[in-house]
């Protein structure tokens, strides 16, 4: 007998992860590449990405037996469209994938329900109400100039504002004013110290302005120092959780709270703080973000009491 198969892709800004499962959950192909979002990394990179990542994920099988694909992409990816056709088709797959915004995939992660909210906290930050699979209302994803409260970027930047501000106010041969800060300026400068806090501090906000972007990285160490019950660190991942929640509550109405992304799927401070704010609410925490575009693509397929049955299967480990 032929079993047919659906294929799901997470195409994000670190990563691609690409799953390819039969229609009842059975994993039968599972592979990872390169960044896979067009908006930060180019069309052709990011199209390399997810083509290389299908011919792993769907080696063995014969791509003719997909009978669906869903691929989970942040941004306008109208143009990504003809080349992800192309790329299909090369494999044999009748026809090319469905896009869906990268929000829908990360709620399906966590929850079958087809209405609920999504709370997603990585280098960025967003929440979201969704209605039978699809966005509804959306509060935040600002980006991380303007918005992105919680986030692992805000996280970031607050803990080196926080740096800044102590090695301004230090007196000039002060180098290490606090722990927080002696973290932050590990993460930019490694052993390396000016003569002064002042030297030190120039040195910091050039390396930081120069990369914004390495701010985000900052989240899990500020993470950690708040588990260890440094005082700064605490008051700043209290002050994300409380942005977080408050970013939902602007657009739940009912049904599960799906928790999404780095800053909220790993145990810590911040998501602690979260899940206490959220007490009485059905909290639920993202798995597999292709396994769950592969299951949004086989949800077409059956009955939906069979798709909520067979969801475990495909975002599970």
């Amino acid at each position: 007998m032929t079993l047919s198969l659906v294929v799901g892709v997470d195409a994000g800004a670190t990563s691609t992860r690409v799953a390819v499962h039969t229609l009842d959950g059975v994993r039968v192909g599972y592979a990872r590449a390169g960044a896979g979002n067009p908006t930060a990394h180019g069309l052709d990179k990011a199209v390399a990405a997810i083509t290389g990542a299908l011919r792993e994920a769907l080696s063995g099988h014969d791509g003719s037996r997909v009978v669906a694909s869903r691929a989970g992409v942040a941004g306008h990816v109208e143009r990504m469209l003809p080349e992800l056709d192309k790329s299909w088709a090369d494999l044999g797959i009748p026809s090319g994938p469905r896009i869906t915004a990268d929000v829908e995939i990360a709620y399906a992660a966590g929850t079958p329900s087809p209405d609920g909210s999504l709370l997603l906290s990585g280098t960025g930050a967003v929440a979201a109400a969704i209605r039978s699979h699809r966005i509804d209302r959306i509060a935040d994803g600002l980006g991380w100039l303007l918005g992105d409260l919680g986030s692992g970027f805000w996280i970031g930047r607050a803990a080196a504002r926080h740096a800044a501000a102590a090695l301004d106010a230090s007196s000039p041969d002060m180098v290490f004013p606090d722990e927080l800060t002696a973290l932050v300026l590990r993460h930019f400068l490694g052993d390396t110290r000016g003569a002064t806090a002042r030297d030190t501090a120039d040195r910091f906000v050039r390396l930081a302005q120069r990369d914004h972007m390495r701010l985000a990285e900052l989240a899990s160490p500020v993470n950690r120092a708040a588990a260890d019950g440094d005082p700064a660190a605490l008051a700043i991942t209290r002050q994300a959780a409380d942005h977080l929640v408050s970013t939902v509550r602007r657009v739940h109405v009912s049904g599960p709270v799906v928790l999404a992304g780095s800053v909220l799927t790993n145990d810590g401070p911040v998501r602690s703080r979260v899940l206490d704010l959220l007490a009485g609410e059905q909290v639920r925490t993202a798995g597999d973000a292709a396994g769950a575009a592969a299951w949004l693509a086989a949800h077409d397929h059956l009955p939906e009491e069979s798709a909520a049955s067979v969801h475990a299967a495909f975002t599970g480990p």
